[in-house]
């Protein structure tokens, strides 16, 4: 289903709300890569970037605490710029902090607008009207997931039916925890792109997780709306983000991600409609 278009149009004093929240020197709440990339696969990236807009004051937070986890997956966003490049495949990156508003959850859900993210309180999050959480999602979450489905559907009218990838990096400690895998495939009932890569990256010396350190049956938000709806095969891949900390180890995950993603998007049963 389209992803903006069948909803009800929100309120015209939340729609102009919504205006106000991104300035003319905000950078835009998407970006949209190779967009006529030949491969039949669509890249996604909901915590690409720790970036609040000017008008929202950095949500009451220490400059410090923008460049933490809690603000946006460390080192996705070149992950997924670095696999769009090698895969020639078309990418589509959420252009603000997760703290704004989780792309990757239903609008109104709990964990949509945390008030508080692993023990930090967020100031500008707190005691948020109905209207201002409408506001926000119409800001960053709508438009952000109406280019996903403009460029999905653009992948599907140009054949074969396409692939969604999700990329998503995990914080090596969380709650005092530490998590051990290098790397994990989430996947809900569709097991069609998550099987064969968790085959394929288990040739390499390196701790898989599968369903870890979250699970794609509970957080799949993106994945079901614009691939697991439709029948289209669909997976999400965390790397721990100490991996991510340099262009050597980047490139490193690029090519041991990139050699899976090539040999699975070769694969032509994948390339039709299911469902589970």
């Amino acid at each position: 289903m389209p992803a903006s278009d069948d909803r009800v149009s929100p309120p015209l004093d939340v729609a102009s709300s919504a205006r106000r929240l991104i300035g003319p020197a905000d950078p835009p709440p998407f970006e949209i890569l190779n967009a006529d990339g030949r491969a039949p696969l669509l890249l996604v990236c909901d915590h690409a970037s720790n970036v609040i807009p000017e008008a929202m004051g950095d949500l009451g937070l220490a400059q410090a605490m923008l460049h933490r986890h809690i603000a946006y997956d460390i080192g996705a966003g070149e992950l997924t710029r670095r696999l769009s490049a090698r895969l020639d495949a078309p990418a589509v990156l959420a252009g603000y902090s997760r703290l704004l508003i989780d792309v990757n959850r239903q609008p109104g859900a709990p964990e949509s607008i945390l008030a508080e993210s692993d023990g930090v309180p967020i100031p500008g999050n707190s005691a948020l009207s109905d209207a201002d959480q409408q506001a926000r999602a119409e800001a960053f979450h709508w438009p952000y997931h109406h280019a996903i489905e403009t460029v999905f559907a653009h992948l599907r009218r140009r054949g074969p039916e396409p692939l969604l990838f999700s990329v998503h990096t995990f914080t090596p400690s969380l709650g005092g925890r530490d998590r051990l895998w290098d790397v994990g495939v989430l996947w809900n009932r569709d097991p069609r792109l998550a099987v064969p890569l968790l085959d394929l990256l288990r040739r390499h010396p390196i701790a898989v997780g599968d369903n870890e350190p979250y699970s794609g049956r509970e957080i799949a938000y993106t994945l079901n709306l614009h691939a697991g709806s439709a029948g289209l095969a669909n997976a999400a891949v965390e790397v721990r983000q100490d991996h991510c900390e340099s262009a050597e180890e980047l490139g490193r995950w690029t090519d041991m991600l990139g050699d899976a993603l090539s040999a699975i998007v070769g694969m032509s049963q994948l390339h039709r409609v299911e469902q589970f």
